[in-house]
């Protein structure tokens, strides 16, 4: 577990994760087979290796990640680390034949993660690529709804995402400040763009177009030492998507927000048939016959409460941590030998969509997204 120290390799990949399934003594296969888990910590800093270690009970960590590579004791390598260092690394997992497990964005151009995606086809490698956001309980929701036909023929699908990031003059900001540089990696469609792609992609369709107009709204930011820095990435971007079948998807993605909606991310979904709202939780309904029937009159007041027509979606299951629950599939894959969607062709699409919403914010044109195929 290279990066595992960092803000998303420790809390949701090391703790929720994988110290989560071996804690538990493993999960279990359909035929009763028990697939467990002994990580590895690597970094570059052992102090903080040794404590991370000594806190969680693990045995094992290094500093040096080509004799972890090196060793046929460490089945996967999985990779958490900044955006920048990604692509060497996976770059040597791929030549020491091991199985991968990456964040997103696979590496820093579409170029780049098209040639990854090659060399571990034509090396054999097994990959899999986080796409945490299928896994949240709102889209689960969401695609039981569309697999049960509750939409009908989908129109068009809203999205809102974002939060207000403090500058860190007067309070501390909540995310890193090379996220805001581009010269770092930073950009909230780099970081956001490969999110949409697979949400879109996985539950209602293809992208083929995308229009984006991007801004850099807060140019002065201070960073985790309290220093001033000038705000070189967006941090918002607002885009206009066209999905295979037709329908139309628009996407708000800021860290220059204030939230007034149930959650950080909503997508609002309508259909000949129903509308619904959902979350990262929750989800909200609407059935065709169940849709109330608005007069525009400006001159009187509107007396329909229309959260009130609006129906909560149950549970009806318990939902896994997310990141948990897809770790686990792709073990389950890795152990059985079966196929797994997704790879780093899939990590390949994401960035083809980030690099197509930065050169239509560059350009102001419509881009159209080519389909990339390995030789």
């Amino acid at each position: 577990m290279n990066g595992a120290s960092g803000r998303m390799g420790y809390r949701q990949h090391l703790v929720r994760s994988i110290l989560a399934i071996r804690d538990e003594g493993g999960f279990e296969l359909a035929d009763g087979t028990k697939v467990t888990v002994r990580p590895l910590l690597v970094g570059r800093s052992e102090a903080k290796l040794a404590e991370l270690a000594q806190r969680h009970g693990i045995e094992d960590y290094t500093t040096d990640l080509d004799a972890a590579l090196a060793d046929p004791k460490w089945e996967i390598y999985a990779d958490f680390l900044v955006t920048k260092a990604r692509a060497t690394a996976l770059r040597k997992a791929i030549a020491a034949g091991k199985t991968i497990y990456t964040e997103k964005p696979t590496a820093e151009s579409l170029e780049e993660a098209i040639e990854l995606a090659q060399l571990a086809k034509d090396a054999g490698v097994k990959a899999g690529v986080v796409h945490d956001k299928l896994y949240l309980p709102g889209l689960q929701k969401a695609k039981r709804l569309i697999d049960s036909g509750f939409f009908g023929e989908i129109l068009s699908v809203r999205g809102e995402f974002g939060y207000w990031v403090f500058e860190g003059d007067w309070q501390p900001a909540q995310r890193p400040s090379w996220n805001y540089r581009v010269e770092d990696g930073g950009g909230i469609i780099v970081d956001m763009y490969p999110h949409w792609n697979y949400v879109l992609e996985n539950l209602f369709g293809k992208v083929n177009t995308v229009y984006t107009q991007a801004s850099i709204h807060i140019p002065n930011r201070w960073d985790e030492n309290g220093e001033h820095y000038d705000t070189t990435a967006e941090d918002a971007a607002y885009g206009v998507f066209e999905l295979e079948g037709g329908a139309i998807a628009q996407i708000n993605s800021s860290w220059t927000t204030r939230v007034n909606r149930d959650e950080l991310v909503e997508f609002h979904i309508d259909g000949t048939l129903g509308s619904a709202v959902v979350g990262l939780f929750g989800a909200r309904i609407q059935p065709r016959n169940a849709t109330p029937k608005p007069v525009w009159n400006p001159d009187l007041e509107d007396t329909i409460d229309y959260d009130a027509t609006w129906q909560q979606v149950p549970n009806n299951e318990v939902f896994l941590n997310g990141f948990r629950q897809q770790w686990q599939e792709f073990l389950e894959s890795y152990v059985t030998g079966t196929d797994y969607p997704f790879d780093l062709l899939a990590g390949a699409r994401g960035m083809q969509l980030a690099q197509a919403g930065l050169e239509s914010n560059t350009t102001g044109a419509k881009v159209t997204l080519d389909e990339i195929v390995l030789k």
